[in-house]
């Protein structure tokens, strides 16, 4: 049986967001209907709706064409202090309804996202979404989500120059476990502090490397 258009969509869309937010396809890049097409094995017509419907949600702009939204007219710190804010709200809230498994699941990136000195920035990027991903869903909050969504895609949207030495993600990691400990015994104000300092922790490391 044929999916219904919409959820085909739906899908594409889902997709297309989550490579903008993973850094997969990065700000400024061309986005071309035909590759895409071939890339997600899908016809023209649910591409075209996906793309109109990121480019209502601000993700991607027409220049000549389609392209992955920047941030430049952004200030920086407003895009940092939107992340604190909303990233605490959400360790709170998660702090309340997550479950054991989910703590686990969290535990296991964790452990994953530890320096080793060989693993790929991307395959970083990835498993620090996905573990911020799953504390959005232990929130179960919808508008929240939407939010954090934002304001994450904005800041894959600054095109960040650093790199993180292993020294400053083992700290970063090991603000990870802090959340995590506190997710796990339900502390809501300790989540909520400690997301807010990874996310500041952040600012720090990034924000004197982007150009003035």
């Amino acid at each position: 049986m044929k999916a219904p258009s919409n959820l085909i969509t739906g899908e594409v869309r889902t997709k297309i967001r989550s490579m903008i937010l993973a850094s997969e396809l990065k700000p400024g890049q061309r986005l071309i209907e035909d590759d895409l097409i071939q890339l997600l094995g899908v016809g023209r017509t649910p591409v075209r709706e996906a793309l109109l419907i990121l480019q209502g949600e601000g993700f991607i702009a027409r220049n000549r064409g389609w392209e992955v939204q920047g941030a430049d007219h952004l200030p920086v710190r407003a895009i940092f202090e939107s992340r604190m804010a909303v990233e605490a709200e959400t360790a709170r809230l998660a702090a309340r309804k997550i479950t054991p498994e989910m703590c686990d699941a969290l535990d296991a990136l964790i452990e994953q996202m530890e320096p080793s000195g060989h693993q790929p920035r991307l395959a970083l990027n990835r498993l620090n979404t996905a573990f911020h991903d799953l504390i959005v869903k232990a929130a179960d909050n919808v508008v929240i989500a939407q939010f954090h969504e934002r304001t994450q895609f904005y800041y894959w949207a600054l095109r960040v120059p650093v790199m993180f030495s292993d020294e400053q993600l083992r700290a970063t990691n090991e603000q990870h476990r802090e959340i995590l400990a506190a997710l796990r015994a339900h502390d809501e104000a300790r989540a909520e502090t400690v997301a807010r300092a990874h996310v500041e922790t952040t600012m720090h490391i990034v924000e004197p490397a982007l150009p003035r």
